[in-house]
C-alpha cells in the first residue's frame, strides 16, 4: 500500500520580539505537569484561583507545536466556524476588520473544510484533542477544585462529544493603518466563551486592564499558553471569576509592519448548559453571587454565542450593549 505523502506547507517565521521597553503584567505561572499528584493539584487550585482572581489571565507552560503558513464569502450564521475573509467584520461602519480566520470544530470532521486544509487535518486534530485533553480538561479540574466542587463538574459542562461550538481557530492579522486604528477607538468586548487558551506569539498587542485601571502588556513566554476566563465563566461562577478586560492595540512601532498568527483554543460549554452561578460551590457561597440576570431568564450557552457572534462586527460601537437582556461592556 502506498504511503501518504503530505504536500510541502512552510513554516510560519514570526516576527522578532520587540526591543521596546513595555509595562508587562505580572501574571503567575502554572505549571500543570504538576498536576499528576494530589499535592500538586492542591498547590496549582491554589495558584490558578488567585491568578484568575487577580488578573483573568495567567501562563500555562509545558507545551511544544510548530505552526504553518497555509494560504487560503462568510455567512453570519450565529457560529464563526469555516473560514471568514480579511474585512469581514465591521466596526462602527467605519472601518474593516484586517484578519483572515480559519474556526475549526474540536470534531475537524463536523464539516467540509477547504482543500488547502484538508492534507493537515490529522495533524489539527490532534491538536485540538492535546488542548482538550492536556490543557483545559486540568485547567478546569482545579478552577472546580479552587471552588471546592467536584472535580469533574466544569469537566462535564465542557463535554468532548456534546454539541457545541468549542473550537480551534486560527488568525492572521495584517497591520492597519494609524488612521483606521485611531476610528476603532480601541474598543474591545469581553469574550463569548468559557475559557481561552492563546499560544503566546512574539508580536505584542495584548494588553489587560489591572484592578486599578491601568493598561499592561502581555509579555510573550516562548512555548508558554496565555490563559483568560471569558463571560460564560462569569455567568457559572456568579461573577467570582469575571470575563477579563483587556484589548488588542497597535504593534510596537519596530513590530507593525509585520503580520502576526495566532493559535487560540476557544472552550465554550455545551450548548445545552444554562449559564446560572453554580450555586452548590462552598466559596460563592461565602463570598456572594453577583448574577447577571435572573436565573429563570439566563439563557443557554448556545443562545448565548449565537447572539453575541450575530452583534460582533454588525452593530454601532458602543461601550454597552444589551444581549440576550444582560448588559455587556465594550472597553477602550
Amino acid at each position: 500500500m502506498p504511503s501518504l505523502t503530505l504536500p510541502y506547507v512552510p513554516h510560519y517565521i514570526a516576527a522578532p520580539p520587540t526591543k521596546e521597553t513595555l509595562e508587562y503584567a505580572d501574571l503567575a505561572t502554572i505549571d500543570i505537569s504538576k498536576a499528576d499528584s494530589e499535592e500538586g493539584c492542591a498547590a496549582l487550585a491554589i495558584e490558578l484561583r488567585e491568578a484568575l482572581l487577580h488578573h483573568d489571565f495567567s501562563y500555562v507552560t509545558a507545551h511544544m507545536f510548530d505552526i504553518a503558513d497555509i494560504p487560503f464569502s462568510a455567512k453570519q450564521t450565529g457560529s464563526l466556524q469555516g473560514y471568514t475573509s480579511l474585512q469581514y467584520a465591521d466596526i462602527d461602519g467605519r472601518v474593516r476588520d484586517q484578519l483572515g480566520q480559519y474556526c475549526i470544530n474540536r470534531d475537524v470532521a463536523k464539516r467540509r473544510h477547504s482543500e488547502a486544509l484538508r492534507p493537515p487535518l490529522p495533524e489539527i486534530q490532534e491538536f485540538s484533542k492535546h488542548n482538550y485533553f492536556n490543557v483545559l480538561h486540568p485547567i478546569l479540574r482545579l478552577i472546580a477544585r479552587g471552588l471546592e466542587l467536584p472535580e469533574d463538574t466544569l469537566v462535564n459542562k465542557h463535554d468532548y462529544d456534546a454539541v457545541g461550538e468549542t473550537a480551534v481557530r486560527f488568525i492572521k492579522y495584517y497591520p492597519r493603518t494609524e488612521e483606521k486604528e485611531s476610528t476603532t477607538k480601541n474598543v474591545w468586548p469581553e469574550g463569548a466563551h468559557g475559557i481561552t487558551i492563546l499560544w503566546s506569539q512574539p508580536v505584542a498587542v495584548l494588553q489587560i486592564q489591572t484592578r486599578e485601571g491601568e493598561w499592561r502588556w502581555i509579555r510573550h513566554m516562548e512555548n508558554a499558553l496565555v490563559v483568560n476566563a471569558g463571560d460564560a465563566m462569569d455567568f457559572l461562577t456568579g461573577g467570582y471569576y469575571k470575563g477579563t478586560i483587556h484589548r488588542v492595540v497597535q504593534p510596537t512601532v519596530d513590530q507593525r509592519n509585520h503580520t502576526r498568527l495566532g493559535a487560540f483554543y476557544f472552550a465554550m460549554p455545551n450548548d445545552d448548559v444554562k449559564l446560572v452561578p453554580m450555586i452548590e460551590s462552598p466559596v460563592l457561597q461565602r463570598v456572594g453571587i453577583q448574577r447577571r440576570c435572573e436565573d429563570s431568564e439566563a439563557p443557554t450557552m448556545e443562545h448565548w454565542r449565537k447572539a453575541r457572534t450575530m452583534a460582533h462586527g454588525h452593530s454601532k460601537l458602543k461601550k454597552e450593549e444589551i444581549i440576550h437582556g444582560v448588559l455587556i461592556k465594550h472597553y477602550n
